[in-house]
């Protein structure tokens, strides 16, 4: 019998999500969707103006991005980010940051026999990278975690703070640790920091990047960070990110990409310098997730659900209360259909996700409102 043609890949995990997302819409009033966390909010004009000039774009645009725009970026990181001593050949923009998360392990020369780590709670799409290499993905928080066999074989480190979907942030002590871990084994230790501007409590004044100062000790080697703009601009339709950090890796990314025709369109490079030169759309569009934050997490209690981590980023990573019927992700995603709302299951996101429920504060405050109101 012949092979059959095409990755034989997990389906995705989203479709299972469909019959509750049928059920929801059975509501008088509507499904409020809090499931995925895509951004309702406009793009800024200041954004949208910037795209619409640049719309005479005849001619292909360089994968290395423009000058501006990586200038721009080293003055984002050391203004926003308290990153300091990055040039403009230690970025690069892609088309999104998933593509880069999806990827990244091919474009490193992973592949069978090497090891992914990834949070013990994370994205999925950290594993399908090492899938599309033939690598191994193996979750843990901690390289001490590993025995010592694992250990030898990892080759790259994925961090994701603020993480989705629990919200939780590593100190700079935490990153610089697990730095110091990796470059033990010569791992690459690669920050997926895409919720970085959306830190609340203790970390409104920042989060810090895996390229902070006191992480890196003097020395970008073997670590690199991923930013999007999807969230902090609403730039999600865009598919505007970057990735910054040691510039041998830099170099050789640039190289595979430019084999491979991975190219940021133009117009899009000149709204990303827009975004990044600007931060009061950024603090505005925080306000709205702040105040939709404090209406949400109240009427989840209420519900009988408590909220853990939760420290940064667009959602509420919740489970039922001690005192409360220990119910799985599914049947709690089902409690939330029953009134009409759409949730997360925490399950997607690995076995210790069982139980959980990922609530995204994205939808408009109409829709919001309408959950609050729901739940209570």
């Amino acid at each position: 019998m012949a092979k059959p043609f095409g990755l034989q890949l997990p389906e995705y995990p989203w479709e299972a999500v469909a019959p509750y997302a049928e059920k929801a819409r059975q509501h008088p009033d509507g499904i409020v969707d809090l499931s995925i966390g895509t951004p309702v909010d406009a793009t800024p004009q200041l954004i949208q103006d910037a795209l619409k000039a640049a719309t005479d774009a005849h001619g292909y645009p360089t994968t290395q991005g423009s000058t501006e725009l990586r200038k721009t970026i080293v003055d984002w990181f050391a203004r926003r980010r308290g990153v300091s001593g990055l040039s403009a050949e230690q970025v690069l923009p892609t088309v999104g940051s998933k593509e880069m998360v999806a990827w990244l392990p091919l474009l490193l020369g992973l592949g069978p026999g090497d090891v992914v780590v990834r949070p013990s709670v994370a994205y999925p799409t950290y594993d399908m990278g090492a899938i599309f290499a033939g690598a191994t993905a193996i979750a843990a928080d901690s390289l001490s975690e590993l025995d010592d066999d694992t250990r030898a074989k990892v080759r790259l480190v994925w961090i994701n703070s603020p993480g989705n979907p629990t919200g939780e942030i590593r100190s700079r002590e935490e990153l610089a640790e697990l730095v110091a871990q990796a470059r033990e084994i010569d791992a690459v230790v690669a920050s997926d920091e895409c919720y970085a501007e959306l830190g609340w409590g203790d970390w409104e004044s920042g989060v810090p990047s895996v390229l902070d100062p006191a992480v890196t000790q003097g020395s970008f080697d073997r670590l690199l960070a991923v930013y999007s703009l999807s969230k902090q601009s609403n730039l999600a339709g865009y598919r505007a990110a970057f990735i910054a950090g040691d510039q041998e890796l830099i170099k050789n990314l640039l190289n595979s990409r430019k084999h491979a025709g991975m190219m940021v369109p133009w117009p899009v490079q000149q709204a990303m310098t827009a975004a990044l030169s600007d931060d009061e759309h950024v603090q505005r569009q925080k306000d709205l997730y702040r105040a939709r934050r404090d209406a949400l997490q109240p009427a989840l209690e209420s519900f009988g659900l408590d909220i853990h981590g939760s420290d940064g980023g667009l959602y509420l990573w919740a489970r039922p209360a001690p005192e409360q019927p220990q119910l799985d992700s599914w049947s709690t995603l089902d409690r939330f259909a029953e009134r009409g709302i759409l949730v997360g299951p925490g399950v997607f996101y690995g076995a210790a996700g069982e139980g959980f429920v990922r609530v995204a504060l994205t939808g408009s405050d109409e829709r919001v409102a309408a959950a609050v109101k729901r739940l209570q």
